[in-house]
Formats: C-alpha cells, structure tokens, sequence
C-alpha cells in the first residue's frame, strides 16, 4: 500500500535526528538498559531541557498480527502495523514562570496492515474489535495534540483547551494488550461516527475541579467534525465541516486501599449532532422495505464504566502485584451500531523475582450488535432477494462478537517492551457464519 511521502519523510527526520543525538552521548548512556530513554541522557542535556520545562517524547509502537486459524480467510498470513510519535511537553512556570500552566505538541504517524480487516472478518462486515489497536486513521501525519492547561484557586480547577480527543481525559484507561477491545479509551471504538480516539484531534477544552484528593468531577466540549477524519486533514484546524458538539461529563474516585491503586469512573456523553436511524424512516416503518431515508434524530448519547484496581502486592513490594479492570459502555439503540459492550482484565505486573518489571495479562470481552441493526440486515436482503450467505450482494446478519487475549510483557530494558500475545475471536464481526479465529501477535513499544 502506498504511504504518504511526508510521513515518510517525517519518520526519516525522526530515525536522522535520534541518530545523531545518540552518537552524541557517551556509548553507557545510549542503548543502556537501565536508561528511560533508547538515546540515553544525551550527555546530560535531556535532563537539563527537562529541568528548564523541555520534555522531548519520540516513541515506537509496532505491532503483529497472523492468522493462526479459522477467520474468514484462513490463507494464512501475517500483518504489521506501527506508529510513530514525535512531541514535547513544556511546562511554562519553569520556561516562561507562568504558573501552573502546562503545554503539549504531539505528532503521529502510522502505516502498515491490519489481519482483522479481510483474514479474521468477513470484509462486508468487518470485526467489531481489532487485533492490531494501532492501525487505522489513515496512513498520514497527523496532529494529536496541540493544548494549553492552567490550574486555578491552589489547583482545585484545572482548565485544559486546545486540540485533543476525549480519551485523553474521559473513559482513559492504560493499554497493555494489542487487541483493540482491551486497549484505550472504549468509548470511542463503540460510539459511531462521533468519539475521535487517538490519534485525531479535535478542537476541544475540559474543566475538571478537584472535589477532594481522592474525587474529581470534569466536562468538555469536542468539536465533531468528520472531515478531520479524512486522509489529508491531519492537521486541519478550521471549523468546516462542523456537524455538532460531544460533550462528556465524568465524576472520577481514586481510592488507596492499604496503599494500593484504584481507579473508577463512572461518565456520561451527549452528541448535538444528527444522527440517522439504524432501522426506522421518518414515519416509523423500516426504511429497507419502505424506500424512505432513515429517521434523523437530533443527538445521541450513551454512558460508561471504567474500574481499575490493585488487589495484591508482591511480598511486600507494591510495584508488583495483581490489578483487575473492568469496562462498559451502553449506547444509543435508535442510532448506535453497537449497543453495549463489556470487558475484563487481569494483570500481574512482577510474576517472577528474576524478571521483576515483565507483566502478564489475560482479558476477556464481549461486544454486541443493536438487534434493530441485524433486522435491518434482515430486511435489506429480503428486499434485494438475496438469501444466500455466500452471495457477494448478501448483507451478513451481525450479533455478538466475544474477544480473548493472553500476553507476556518482556521488560527487555527500560524504554523497550515485547508483548508476545494470542487472541481468540468468537464470532468476529458478530457474524455466526464466520469461523472463530486464532491469531497470534507481538507488540513492541520502545521509548526514544
């Protein structure tokens, strides 16, 4: 597939610069597995930028993807997909001694395939999930994050406004697996056409205020804007194209029990923009037999569930130790695709005395289709007269998707993580007549 010349061209620059920047530092410092960064200190000069309020990020994720069995496909074959970020966060009151303010610019450019797209999924229905999360937005540079924050009244309220997705403050959770239904902010990979994840941008601006040590409570306002979608658009800031507002509120509780980490949050979303109907037209009737244009209603919304929380240590050692999370997410059932969706996940980070930063995880999840989606499938095809599975005109009938994944996360070094994985996928796409697939992956993340 063809790859955009300035992404390539940015990525060079990128691969250049941190040659010559780990070619200037001593042979220790570079490559050094104890160092948090694969260029090293830069003989010191990183970590005195970050002491002046310069904190330089270029990192590396790539991930693998290979049908090991079943799927839509089983000519077996193997995929990657990658993606690389270049950005720097400024901290203001040390550069410019504006107080408790806070800057970020951050590109990213992604390329590669994914397996789940034509292998594991039938290609007129697609999977619900993804068992490569960094693929997709296009192959292109794009702008993530461009902002600005302040802390107010001793940092109780915190204001935040620029160009960032919602992820990045509502429904956020870590992403330790390659499968897409573990990974991120969920919200966004179920709310059609509306929540941006990462990597897009919108124009935005979040206010949280700090209730107590352990509560805080925050809304925002994200521009929806699908042509910033578009291959091209990586770094539009105009306002064309606008077709709403998403505004989420989240109310957030970190608790410590016996010193050990939780996080719960528990959010609401609205969309002002139109959204049409999955089933029905204007009058009420199924728009596949009536020939009208579906219903448009004038928003949509939904609401989540995120708990994180550490219930073990490691003799004693509380880096180390078992943390089980859990997702939902309900949605719209008039305009929604995907109606609800749930998961869980285990981690235990330090399994073994002898490799005390690896991690292993296991995860389960399920997704499910709106049933007025899958009857309207159903009335697609009867008025096209197709019966038939195999007929390229036949519109698969889609019901619940379930995803499964096991990981090792090797720490080889401080700035470089192998997660050698496998995945089963139940039903991918949500569509019965799909086999279930097995698909083995590796994930690389490495820190520049």
């Amino acid at each position: 597939m063809k790859k955009n010349k300035n992404a390539q061209l940015i990525c060079q620059l990128s691969a250049i610069a941190a040659m010559m920047l780990a070619g200037s530092v001593h042979a220790a410092d570079a490559f050094s597995a104890d160092s948090e960064w694969m260029t090293g200190d830069w003989g010191g000069e990183r970590t005195k930028l970050i002491e002046q309020g310069i904190d330089i990020k270029m990192d590396y994720v790539g991930e693998v993807g290979g049908n090991l069995h079943g799927g839509y496909n089983n000519d077996k074959t193997a995929r990657y997909a990658d993606q690389f970020g270049l950005g720097v966060a400024l901290d203001l009151q040390k550069l410019w001694g504006w107080d408790n303010t806070q800057a970020k610019i951050q590109l990213t450019n992604r390329n590669g395939e994914n397996i789940s797209n034509d292998r594991v999924g039938d290609p007129r229905a697609g999977t619900l999930s993804s068992s490569q999360e960094v693929y997709g937005r296009g192959h292109m540079v794009r702008l993530t994050q461009l902002w600005i924050k302040h802390q107010f009244l001793d940092g109780k309220l915190d204001v935040k406004a620029g160009y960032f997705g919602e992820g990045e403050d509502f429904n956020t959770f870590p992403c330790e697996f390659q499968n897409l239904a573990f990974c991120g902010s969920q919200v966004g990979n179920w709310a059609t056409n509306i929540w941006y994840n990462w990597p897009v941008s919108q124009a935005a601006v979040r206010v949280k205020y700090n209730i107590s040590p352990e509560f805080y409570a925050q809304i925002g306002a994200y521009n929806q804007n699908p042509s910033q979608l578009e291959h091209g658009n990586g770094f539009k800031l105009s306002g064309s194209g606008t077709k709403g507002t998403v505004l989420p509120v989240e109310l957030v509780w970190l608790p410590n029990p016996n010193n050990l980490p939780g996080e719960y949050r528990v959010g609401y979303y609205k969309s002002t923009a139109k959204a049409d109907d999955v089933r029905e037209d204007e009058n009420g009737a199924d728009a596949a037999t009536s020939g009208n244009a579906y219903r448009s209603h004038s928003s949509k919304s939904g609401y989540w569930f995120v708990a994180q929380q550490q219930l073990t240590d490691h003799n004693g050692d509380k880096s180390r130790g078992l943390t089980v999370s859990a997702n939902a997410t309900f949605h719209d059932k008039d305009t929604n695709i995907v109606d609800n969706y749930q998961s869980l996940m285990l981690v235990y980070k330090g399994p073994f005395d002898a490799r005390p930063k690896d991690d292993v995880g296991i995860g389960a999840a399920r997704i499910h289709v709106n049933d007025d989606v899958k009857k309207n499938a159903e009335l697609v095809n009867a008025s096209n007269n197709v019966t038939d599975y195999q007929d390229p005109a036949f519109s698969p009938l889609r019901n619940t998707e379930y995803n499964y994944e096991i990981n090792y996360g090797f720490h080889v070094t401080n700035w470089l993580t192998v997660r050698p994985n496998l995945q089963y996928i139940t039903h991918p796409g949500g569509v019965d007549e799909v086999d279930n697939a097995l698909v083995a992956g590796v994930k690389i993340q490495s820190v520049f």
